[in-house]
């Protein structure tokens, strides 16, 4: 009995001292490892924030808020935290539902009669729990194209969106699909007899005293201590404007500080509660991590993981026999990522200034990894490794196809041939014109252009103004010596999909 007593005293030392060193890594290693990743990765700056147990045990700045200045990044600094704004969204929803000021089995169309799917049927039966699940039939960024920092308004998008055909079948396959969000978020304000951005404002932002948190894109420009927006060019970092996104706000408008954030995370750690007060109610958070779409079978790198899954506004894995609750946003120069791991009532928060990293991710495995007790990996080197051979291998793809430009290889027809006004339903129009050897794209509801430059028979290569929408090869038809229509495409971080002008 001795003997077992002793070992089992052994066990749990050895245990200890195990966990002791790995946490050590957030004592110790830490500040050395964050500031080593910002110069691989060329990062500017970013912010991290791990919250234990209702206590804050880090929240810091690292690195500067904008490319060659001085400012440094502090726990106050505002990021645009794209897609995380997800969850606020969904959790509104799933409060105002808790008060049955609507139900989330509710038809879309019931507080929203001008939501529209192409199929008639499929609009009467989508529900709002539909739209916060990614479960509409519409394939990953389905559409983003024609709504991405454009002039359209929500009423504009949501009328455009009703003639896209799903490439799925209704509520077979998960497909990510901001505009759902914006239309949850519209329901959100019809049912409360408000806006989606002052339901967001008086429901979260005001009783957690996240007092620098904005609800809109629009309001960054005036804001004081802000992170600038950074994208690659090429592989050279270069300041690029902040997303316009407020006519898609409830899917990814917020800009908030890692200070703010720790407010959110703490309170959904606590079952809703912050500072002794029910903020949300513990049954709403409960419908957000309930698995309504199947994403994946949820591989890691390390350890195990056995599902991926979408709640409403996270996604939902299991890692190493524990249930993570997460998310990531993407916008024009920044990714973030939040990340919950509520039996342990661990909360990660890390954002960053550039859209061109995965440091945001790695980071998060790490210091999960920390505190889960198993050995450390140095995520961010083998994610950079990736990132690296992707960017040398699609650089050098580009390069390749500048070479071809350089050639002057002949074309189907003359230049002038391909000029002209072309449509495509919904989006609209484009323009192409003539400009000394190439042509140019311009976009009835976009600021961006491109330039189109000649590869061989009818394909051009298109250099867009805006560096977050690539380098991409676009093929015409050519029918009889006529022009009839040109293929859009643009970079994945946009829209996957190609869209097919027709020439007027």
């Amino acid at each position: 009995m001795k003997k077992t007593i002793l070992t089992s005293y052994f066990l749990l030392l050895i245990s200890f001292l195990i966990a002791q060193n790995n946490r050590a890594f957030v004592k110790d290693s830490l500040d050395n490892y964050v500031n080593n990743a910002l110069q691989q990765w060329q990062i500017p700056g970013a912010a991290v924030c791990i919250i234990k147990d209702g206590k804050i045990v880090m929240m810091k700045g690292y690195g500067v808020k904008e490319l060659g200045g001085n400012d440094k990044v502090d726990e106050n600094t505002l990021f645009m935290i794209g897609s995380n704004t997800k969850a606020f969204t969904a959790t509104l929803l799933a409060t105002l539902a808790s008060e049955k000021k609507l139900s989330l089995d509710d038809k879309a169309i019931k507080w929203l009669p001008e939501f529209k799917m192409k199929d008639e049927w499929v609009t009467k039966e989508v529900t709002v729990r539909d739209l916060l699940c990614h479960r509409l039939g519409m394939m990953t960024f389905q559409g983003d194209f024609m709504f991405f920092d454009t002039k359209l308004s929500s009423a504009d998008i949501l009328q455009k969106f009703s003639r896209l055909t799903p490439v799925y079948s209704f509520r077979s396959t998960w497909g990510y699909t901001n505009t759902a969000f914006l239309a949850g978020g519209l329901i959100a304000g019809n049912a409360a007899h408000t806006t989606w951005q002052d339901l967001i404002r008086t429901k979260i932002f005001q009783p957690l005293g996240m007092n620098r948190s904005l609800a809109l894109s629009a309001e960054i420009m005036h804001a004081t201590n802000k992170a600038t927006a950074h994208t690659l060019q090429g592989t050279t970092l270069i300041k690029t404007p902040y997303g316009q996104l407020d006519n898609i706000a409830p899917a990814g408008s917020i800009s908030s500080s890692v200070n703010d954030l720790s407010k959110w995370v703490t309170m959904l750690l606590d079952s809703g509660k912050f500072q002794d007060k029910q903020i949300i109610p513990f049954s709403a958070i409960q419908q957000t991590r309930f698995p309504h779409s199947i994403m994946g079978n949820g591989n890691v790198l390390f350890n195990s993981g056995h599902f991926m899954l979408y709640g409403l506004g996270w996604m939902l894995q299991e890692y190493g026999g524990k249930k993570i609750v997460s998310h990531t946003g993407g916008v024009n120069g920044f990714v973030t990522s939040v990340t919950l791991i509520p039996e342990d009532k661990l909360g990660i928060i890390v954002l960053t200034n550039t859209d061109a990293n995965s440091f945001y991710e790695a980071l998060k495995w790490e210091i999960m990894d920390a505190y889960f007790n198993y050995p450390y990996r140095n995520y961010s080197k083998i994610y950079f490794t990736a990132f690296e051979n992707e960017l040398k291998t699609e650089q050098n793809l580009i390069q390749k196809k500048r070479d071809t430009v350089a050639m002057h290889l002949p074309i189907a027809l003359a230049l002038d041939k391909f000029t002209g006004e072309y449509e495509n339903d919904p989006y609209g129009t484009l323009k192409i014109v003539k400009e000394e050897d190439h042509l140019k794209v311009s976009f009835q509801h976009h600021v961006m252009t491109g330039k189109l430059k000649p590869l061989s028979g009818n394909r051009f290569l298109c250099t867009y103004s805006n560096p977050i929408w690539g380098v991409m090869e676009i093929p015409f038809t050519i029918e009889n010596n006529q022009v009839k229509s040109v293929t859009i495409k643009v970079a994945g971080f946009v829209d996957y999909m190609p869209y097919e002008f027709k020439k007027k």
